[in-house]
Protein backbone atom coordinates (compact mmCIF):
# COMPACT_ATOMS: atom_id res chain seq x y z
CA UNK A 1 0.00 0.00 0.00
CA UNK A 2 1.15 3.64 -1.20
CA UNK A 3 2.05 5.71 1.83
CA UNK A 4 -0.82 8.54 1.97
CA UNK A 5 0.55 12.12 1.59
CA UNK A 6 -0.29 12.92 5.73
CA UNK A 7 2.15 10.32 6.48
CA UNK A 8 4.88 11.37 4.26
CA UNK A 9 4.25 14.91 5.83
CA UNK A 10 3.78 13.53 9.52
CA UNK A 11 7.30 11.74 8.87
CA UNK A 12 9.07 14.52 7.45
CA UNK A 13 7.99 16.64 10.92
CA UNK A 14 9.72 14.10 12.56
CA UNK A 15 12.88 14.36 10.98
CA UNK A 16 12.85 18.06 10.99
CA UNK A 17 12.14 17.97 14.77
CA UNK A 18 15.04 15.17 15.12
CA UNK A 19 17.23 17.73 12.98
CA UNK A 20 16.45 20.65 15.16
CA UNK A 21 17.51 18.54 18.37
CA UNK A 22 20.32 18.15 17.36
CA UNK A 23 21.75 21.40 16.15
CA UNK A 24 20.40 22.54 19.82
CA UNK A 25 22.39 20.21 21.36
CA UNK A 26 25.41 20.84 18.99
CA UNK A 27 25.08 24.44 20.20
CA UNK A 28 25.13 23.78 23.77
CA UNK A 29 28.21 21.73 23.32
CA UNK A 30 30.26 24.23 21.51
CA UNK A 31 29.06 27.15 23.59
CA UNK A 32 29.68 25.12 26.44
CA UNK A 33 33.35 24.25 25.12
CA UNK A 34 33.85 27.92 24.49
CA UNK A 35 32.87 29.01 27.88
CA UNK A 36 35.06 25.72 29.47
CA UNK A 37 38.30 27.33 26.78
CA UNK A 38 38.11 30.44 28.13
CA UNK A 39 37.47 29.47 31.49
CA UNK A 40 40.68 27.68 31.30
CA UNK A 41 42.50 29.95 29.68
CA UNK A 42 41.80 33.19 31.78
CA UNK A 43 42.54 30.92 34.95
CA UNK A 44 46.11 30.52 33.54
CA UNK A 45 46.08 34.07 33.00
CA UNK A 46 45.06 35.22 36.35
CA UNK A 47 48.28 32.39 38.00
CA UNK A 48 50.65 33.95 36.12
CA UNK A 49 49.90 37.70 36.87
CA UNK A 50 49.41 36.80 40.45
CA UNK A 51 53.22 35.80 40.12
CA UNK A 52 54.69 39.07 38.56
CA UNK A 53 54.21 39.02 34.75
CA UNK A 54 56.33 40.81 32.37
CA UNK A 55 55.87 44.19 30.78
CA UNK A 56 55.61 43.81 27.00
CA UNK A 57 56.92 46.04 24.34
CA UNK A 58 55.01 46.18 20.94
CA UNK A 59 58.05 45.32 18.44
CA UNK A 60 57.88 46.18 14.51
CA UNK A 61 57.74 42.51 13.14
CA UNK A 62 57.18 42.40 9.02
CA UNK A 63 57.39 38.83 8.90
CA UNK A 64 56.93 36.79 5.76
CA UNK A 65 55.31 33.11 5.03
CA UNK A 66 57.76 30.45 4.00
CA UNK A 67 57.05 30.08 0.27
CA UNK A 68 57.32 26.32 0.50
CA UNK A 69 53.95 26.44 3.23
CA UNK A 70 55.84 26.05 6.55
CA UNK A 71 55.12 28.44 9.60
CA UNK A 72 58.74 29.42 11.44
CA UNK A 73 58.66 31.52 14.36
CA UNK A 74 61.90 32.87 15.59
CA UNK A 75 62.06 32.16 19.28
CA UNK A 76 64.34 33.79 21.33
CA UNK A 77 65.22 33.12 25.44
CA UNK A 78 65.16 36.55 27.46
CA UNK A 79 65.64 37.45 31.21
CA UNK A 80 64.55 40.65 31.03
CA UNK A 81 61.86 41.53 33.34
CA UNK A 82 61.02 45.38 32.61
CA UNK A 83 59.97 47.41 29.06
CA UNK A 84 63.64 48.90 29.39
CA UNK A 85 65.92 46.19 29.59
CA UNK A 86 68.25 46.15 27.16
CA UNK A 87 69.37 42.72 26.40
CA UNK A 88 71.18 40.42 23.69
CA UNK A 89 69.02 37.37 23.30
CA UNK A 90 71.48 33.92 24.49
CA UNK A 91 68.61 31.98 22.67
CA UNK A 92 67.99 31.87 18.84
CA UNK A 93 66.35 29.50 17.51
CA UNK A 94 63.69 28.93 14.51
CA UNK A 95 61.12 26.81 14.71
CA UNK A 96 59.01 25.14 11.99
CA UNK A 97 55.78 23.41 11.99
CA UNK A 98 54.65 22.46 8.46
CA UNK A 99 50.62 21.29 8.49
CA UNK A 100 50.69 19.71 5.30
CA UNK A 101 53.45 17.66 6.13
CA UNK A 102 52.99 17.47 9.98
CA UNK A 103 56.50 18.13 10.58
CA UNK A 104 58.29 19.93 13.54
CA UNK A 105 61.48 21.24 12.89
CA UNK A 106 63.98 23.43 15.28
CA UNK A 107 66.88 25.43 13.66
CA UNK A 108 69.58 27.19 16.23
CA UNK A 109 71.79 29.93 15.71
CA UNK A 110 74.24 30.15 17.94
CA UNK A 111 74.81 33.42 18.99
CA UNK A 112 78.64 34.24 18.51
CA UNK A 113 78.38 34.00 14.86
CA UNK A 114 80.26 37.28 13.08
CA UNK A 115 77.71 38.63 10.21
CA UNK A 116 76.26 41.13 8.20
CA UNK A 117 73.79 43.39 10.31
CA UNK A 118 71.53 45.59 7.95
CA UNK A 119 72.72 49.33 8.44
CA UNK A 120 74.67 48.14 11.28
CA UNK A 121 77.65 46.85 10.14
CA UNK A 122 79.30 43.55 10.64
CA UNK A 123 78.77 41.55 14.34
CA UNK A 124 78.00 39.03 16.73
CA UNK A 125 74.16 37.90 15.24
CA UNK A 126 72.58 38.23 19.14
CA UNK A 127 73.62 41.73 18.89
CA UNK A 128 70.99 43.00 15.81
CA UNK A 129 67.99 42.47 18.87
CA UNK A 130 70.23 45.28 21.07
CA UNK A 131 70.42 47.11 17.87
CA UNK A 132 66.60 47.33 16.68
CA UNK A 133 64.72 44.44 18.28
CA UNK A 134 63.19 41.00 16.36
CA UNK A 135 62.86 43.20 13.17
CA UNK A 136 66.27 43.57 12.46
CA UNK A 137 67.00 40.69 13.56
CA UNK A 138 65.02 38.57 11.02
CA UNK A 139 66.32 40.87 8.38
CA UNK A 140 69.76 39.65 9.08
CA UNK A 141 68.83 36.16 9.43
CA UNK A 142 67.39 36.56 5.55
CA UNK A 143 70.09 38.79 4.82
CA UNK A 144 72.78 36.02 5.64
CA UNK A 145 70.91 32.64 5.54
CA UNK A 146 67.98 33.38 3.41
CA UNK A 147 65.12 32.11 5.53
CA UNK A 148 62.04 34.06 5.87
CA UNK A 149 60.30 33.76 9.05
CA UNK A 150 56.89 34.87 10.02
CA UNK A 151 56.36 35.17 13.43
CA UNK A 152 58.51 36.20 16.67
CA UNK A 153 58.08 35.00 20.24
CA UNK A 154 60.19 36.16 23.44
CA UNK A 155 59.72 33.66 26.37
CA UNK A 156 60.85 35.00 29.36
CA UNK A 157 62.77 32.37 31.47
CA UNK A 158 60.40 32.63 34.16
CA UNK A 159 57.67 31.67 31.81
CA UNK A 160 59.36 28.80 30.78
CA UNK A 161 59.69 27.80 34.43
CA UNK A 162 55.70 28.25 34.67
CA UNK A 163 54.98 26.34 31.66
CA UNK A 164 56.50 23.48 33.34
CA UNK A 165 55.66 23.51 36.52
CA UNK A 166 51.78 23.77 34.74
CA UNK A 167 52.31 20.98 32.16
CA UNK A 168 54.68 18.35 34.03
CA UNK A 169 54.12 18.24 38.21
CA UNK A 170 55.56 15.74 38.48
CA UNK A 171 58.97 17.21 36.19
CA UNK A 172 60.75 16.08 33.28
CA UNK A 173 62.69 12.97 32.87
CA UNK A 174 65.78 13.92 32.06
CA UNK A 175 69.75 12.28 31.38
CA UNK A 176 71.59 15.21 33.21
CA UNK A 177 75.34 14.48 31.49
CA UNK A 178 77.38 15.95 34.68
CA UNK A 179 77.19 18.03 37.46
CA UNK A 180 75.94 21.39 37.12
CA UNK A 181 75.67 24.63 39.26
CA UNK A 182 77.59 27.46 37.65
CA UNK A 183 75.49 30.92 37.18
CA UNK A 184 72.16 28.54 36.85
CA UNK A 185 70.87 29.35 40.12
CA UNK A 186 70.59 25.39 41.01
CA UNK A 187 72.88 22.70 41.67
CA UNK A 188 72.23 19.38 39.43
CA UNK A 189 73.70 16.46 40.16
CA UNK A 190 74.20 14.09 37.22
CA UNK A 191 72.08 10.85 36.28
CA UNK A 192 69.01 10.35 34.92
CA UNK A 193 66.38 12.08 37.23
CA UNK A 194 62.94 14.77 36.97
CA UNK A 195 63.79 18.23 36.57
CA UNK A 196 61.29 20.78 37.67
CA UNK A 197 60.88 24.10 36.01
CA UNK A 198 64.09 25.81 37.60
CA UNK A 199 65.98 22.86 37.58
CA UNK A 200 65.33 22.27 33.57
CA UNK A 201 65.92 26.19 33.36
CA UNK A 202 69.20 26.07 34.77
CA UNK A 203 69.98 22.67 32.34
CA UNK A 204 69.42 24.53 29.23
CA UNK A 205 71.32 27.73 30.19
CA UNK A 206 74.62 25.92 31.79
CA UNK A 207 77.53 26.89 29.49
CA UNK A 208 80.43 26.20 31.94
CA UNK A 209 82.28 23.55 30.32
CA UNK A 210 84.54 22.89 27.52
CA UNK A 211 82.51 23.18 25.22
CA UNK A 212 80.53 26.40 26.22
CA UNK A 213 77.50 27.51 23.93
CA UNK A 214 77.54 24.39 21.75
CA UNK A 215 77.15 22.33 24.72
CA UNK A 216 74.17 24.73 25.43
CA UNK A 217 72.34 24.42 21.81
CA UNK A 218 72.83 20.83 22.51
CA UNK A 219 71.05 20.31 25.78
CA UNK A 220 68.14 22.63 24.17
CA UNK A 221 67.69 20.55 21.48
CA UNK A 222 67.37 17.64 23.50
CA UNK A 223 64.93 19.39 26.41
CA UNK A 224 62.88 20.09 22.97
CA UNK A 225 62.84 16.68 21.98
CA UNK A 226 62.04 15.20 25.46
CA UNK A 227 59.21 17.64 26.11
CA UNK A 228 57.77 16.80 22.63
CA UNK A 229 57.97 12.83 23.49
CA UNK A 230 56.75 13.04 27.27
CA UNK A 231 53.89 15.58 26.82
CA UNK A 232 51.42 13.05 24.84
CA UNK A 233 52.18 11.02 27.93
CA UNK A 234 50.36 13.32 30.30
CA UNK A 235 47.05 14.50 30.31
CA UNK A 236 47.26 18.13 28.55
CA UNK A 237 45.07 18.25 25.86
CA UNK A 238 42.51 19.70 28.23
CA UNK A 239 44.53 21.78 29.50
CA UNK A 240 45.91 23.16 26.92
CA UNK A 241 43.90 26.69 26.99
CA UNK A 242 45.31 26.97 30.72
CA UNK A 243 48.64 26.41 29.40
CA UNK A 244 48.56 28.61 26.83
CA UNK A 245 47.15 31.32 29.32
CA UNK A 246 49.77 30.62 31.89
CA UNK A 247 52.55 31.04 29.15
CA UNK A 248 51.21 34.51 27.17
CA UNK A 249 51.61 37.11 30.40
CA UNK A 250 55.75 35.51 29.85
CA UNK A 251 55.80 35.63 25.75
CA UNK A 252 56.02 38.47 23.99
CA UNK A 253 54.83 37.50 20.47
CA UNK A 254 53.41 38.25 17.21
CA UNK A 255 51.01 34.94 16.79
CA UNK A 256 47.61 35.18 17.92
CA UNK A 257 46.35 32.91 20.75
CA UNK A 258 44.33 30.45 18.46
CA UNK A 259 47.41 30.02 16.23
CA UNK A 260 49.42 29.16 19.48
CA UNK A 261 46.39 26.89 20.87
CA UNK A 262 45.86 25.10 17.60
CA UNK A 263 49.90 24.30 17.10
CA UNK A 264 50.09 22.71 20.95
CA UNK A 265 47.13 20.65 20.11
CA UNK A 266 48.64 19.17 16.88
CA UNK A 267 51.60 18.52 18.53
CA UNK A 268 50.63 17.07 21.99
CA UNK A 269 48.18 14.76 19.84
CA UNK A 270 50.43 12.95 17.60
CA UNK A 271 52.10 10.85 19.49
CA UNK A 272 54.31 9.64 16.97
CA UNK A 273 55.46 13.38 16.42
CA UNK A 274 59.11 13.49 15.96
CA UNK A 275 61.33 17.02 16.22
CA UNK A 276 63.90 17.09 13.87
CA UNK A 277 67.16 19.21 14.52
CA UNK A 278 69.86 21.15 13.36
CA UNK A 279 72.56 23.38 14.92
CA UNK A 280 74.11 26.55 12.83
CA UNK A 281 76.70 26.70 11.94
CA UNK A 282 77.24 23.22 10.87
CA UNK A 283 80.85 21.35 11.55
CA UNK A 284 83.15 22.19 9.13
CA UNK A 285 81.81 25.26 7.95
CA UNK A 286 83.13 27.39 10.62
CA UNK A 287 86.46 29.23 12.81
CA UNK A 288 87.26 30.68 15.81
CA UNK A 289 88.30 34.35 15.84
CA UNK A 290 88.76 37.50 17.69
CA UNK A 291 87.29 41.12 17.05
CA UNK A 292 88.61 43.79 18.97
CA UNK A 293 89.41 41.21 21.32
CA UNK A 294 86.24 38.97 21.45
CA UNK A 295 85.39 35.27 20.90
CA UNK A 296 83.68 35.35 17.77
CA UNK A 297 82.72 32.70 15.03
CA UNK A 298 83.62 33.43 11.62
CA UNK A 299 81.39 31.28 9.33
CA UNK A 300 81.35 29.98 5.54
CA UNK A 301 77.75 31.39 4.86
CA UNK A 302 77.08 29.79 1.18
CA UNK A 303 77.56 26.29 2.88
CA UNK A 304 75.16 27.06 6.07
CA UNK A 305 72.43 28.41 3.22
CA UNK A 306 72.26 24.95 1.62
CA UNK A 307 72.68 23.15 4.28
CA UNK A 308 69.38 25.24 5.96
CA UNK A 309 67.19 25.09 2.46
CA UNK A 310 67.84 21.19 2.70
CA UNK A 311 67.27 20.51 6.51
CA UNK A 312 63.91 22.76 5.23
CA UNK A 313 62.91 21.12 2.80
CA UNK A 314 63.16 17.05 3.67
Amino acid sequence: MERTDYQKKRKKRRRLRKGRVFFVFLLMVLIVGAAYIYFQYKQGVKQSEEKGAISKVKYEFNGKEDAAGGTNVLLLGSDARKEDDKFRTDTIMIAQYHPDKGTYKILSLMRDMYVDIPGNGQGRINSAFTFGGPELLRQTIKENFDIDLQYYAIVNFEGFEALIDEAFPDGVEMDVEKKMSTNIGVTLEPGLQHLNGKQLLGYVRFRHDAISDFGRVERQQKTLKALASQISSVQTVAKLPKLAGVMIPYINTSMNTGDIIYIGKELITNKDVEIESMRIPVDGSYQDMRVNGAAVLSVDLEQNKQAIAEFLSN
